[in-house]
C-alpha cells in the first residue's frame, strides 16, 4: 500500500499532458505498460506504421515500461523479446518506471498479460488523468475491476477495455443484422485455457464471454455452468427471458465465433479477423475520451465469469449476478 501511495504521489507531481478531447490533435504520444503479450507488438505495428490507418493517424507508441510477472511463465518468458523488438524495430523508448512513462505520453495502453497487477498499475495512470485502454483481462478479480471503475469515475479519467472479438465485423454487426432480426439468443464460443491465478474464464474465455455480451447486450441476471476437463458450457438468463450460452473449448479444434438466433433467422458470425478494428476503436477513444464500451458492461461481463466459477464450485447451481456484484462491491469497500 505504501508503495502504491508513493507511486501515485510521484505521478501527481508530474505535469499532466492533456490531449484536449474532441479537439483537433496533431499527435498523441502513447505509452505501453507491460511488455508481456503479443498485443504489444501487434498494436505498435499498426499505430507506428508508415501508412497508418486513417483513424489512427497521428497516434504513435513512443515509450514503454516492461513490467512482467515473475511467477507467471506466460509473462516473464516474453518480456525480454518484446522489449527488444519495441526498441530495435519500432524505436520505442524503454523506461524503468510508470511515473517516468507517464511524463512522456498522453495516453496509455495497459497491456500486462497478468490481470493481477492492473489495479496497482492503473492507479497512477488515473491520478495523472491519462486515458487508458486496459487489455484483457481487465483485472485479476471482480473486486479490483470495481475499484478501477470507481477510481475512473472519481478522477473523471476515460477507461476502455475490450476483447478484440467485440469489433470483429461479423460479431460487431450481429446484434443489428436485418436478416436475423431481433436477437433472441446466442451461442458464443472460443478457446478457454485457464490460469491458476485468475478466475477460469478471465484468462482466455473472456473472448467468448465478450462475444456473447456484444451480441446479447447487458442484462444477464443468472448463470449456470457445466464443466468438464475439455469443455465449459456457461448459460446465462437475461432479464427479458432471453438465453445466451458460452461454450469454452479446451479439447479439439479451437475457434472463435457465435451462432445467433433471431426473430427472422439464424446465422453464424465468423471469427477473428485481426486487430485493426480494435485499434481503430482505441484510436478514436484516445482522440475523444469516449469509450465504445461502458465500464458497467465490462463489469457485468466479469461478474458473469465470476458467477460461472461459483456455479462450478457448487456443482452447477444457478448463481445470481446481483449477489455476485453486491458481494464484490462490499469487498471493494473494505466491508
Amino acid at each position: 500500500m505504501i508503495k502504491v501511495m508513493m507511486l501515485m504521489m510521484a505521478v501527481c507531481a508530474l505535469t499532466s499532458s492533456s490531449i484536449g478531447y474532441a479537439q483537433n490533435v496533431s499527435e498523441i504520444k502513447v505509452g505501453i505498460i507491460g511488455c508481456d503479450t503479443s498485443h504489444v507488438i501487434a498494436f505498435t505495428k499498426i499505430l507506428n506504421s508508415k501508412q497508418p490507418l486513417q483513424e489512427a493517424d497521428g497516434i504513435r507508441v513512443v515509450v514503454a515500461f516492461p513490467g512482467g510477472s515473475p511467477d507467471l511463465p506466460d509473462s516473464q518468458d516474453r518480456v525480454a523479446g518484446y522489449v527488444a523488438q519495441l526498441k530495435n524495430e519500432f524505436h520505442v523508448e524503454i523506461v524503468d518506471s510508470i511515473p517516468a512513462l507517464l511524463g512522456k505520453c498522453d495516453a496509455v495502453l495497459l497491456e500486462s498479460v497478468d490481470g493481477r497487477p492492473h489495479w496497482e498499475q492503473v492507479q497512477p495512470i488515473l491520478a495523472a488523468g491519462k486515458p487508458v485502454f486496459v487489455d484483457k483481462p481487465f483485472a485479476g478479480s471482480l473486486v479490483d475491476a470495481i475499484r478501477i471503475a470507481q477510481l475512473a469515475e472519481k478522477t473523471k479519467t476515460p477507461v476502455f477495455s475490450s476483447s478484440a472479438l467485440r469489433f470483429t465485423p461479423g460479431i460487431a454487426k450481429a446484434r443489428n443484422d436485418e436478416k436475423t432480426g431481433n436477437v433472441i439468443g446466442c451461442l458464443a464460443y472460443s478457446p478457454c485455457a485457464v490460469n491458476q491465478y485468475h478466475p477460469d474464464l478471465y484468462w482466455y474465455g473472456i473472448h467468448g464471454a465478450e462475444t456473447l455480451f456484444t451480441i446479447m447486450g447487458k442484462g444477464c441476471v443468472s448463470v449456470q455452468r457445466t464443466y468438464t476437463e475439455g469443455t465449459d458450457i456457461v448459460t446465462g438468463v437475461w432479464n427479458d427471458g432471453r438465453v445466451g450460452t458460452f461454450r469454452g473449448i479446451r479439447h479439439g479444434h479451437k475457434e472463435f465465433g457465435a451462432l445467433v438466433f433471431g426473430t427472422k433467422g439464424v446465422h453464424t458470425t465468423g471469427g477473428f479477423t485481426g486487430y485493426d478494428p480494435l485499434v481503430v476503436e482505441i484510436a478514436r477513444f484516445f482522440k475523444t475520451g469516449k469509450s465504445p464500451v461502458p465500464l458497467s458492461e465490462t463489469i457485468e461481463i466479469l461478474a458473469f465469469m465470476n458467477a460461472a466459477d461459483i456455479s462450478k464450485k457448487n456443482n452447477g447451481a444457478v448463481v445470481l449476478l446481483s449477489d455476485v456484484l453486491e458481494r464484490a462491491k462490499q469487498q471493494a469497500a473494505g466491508k
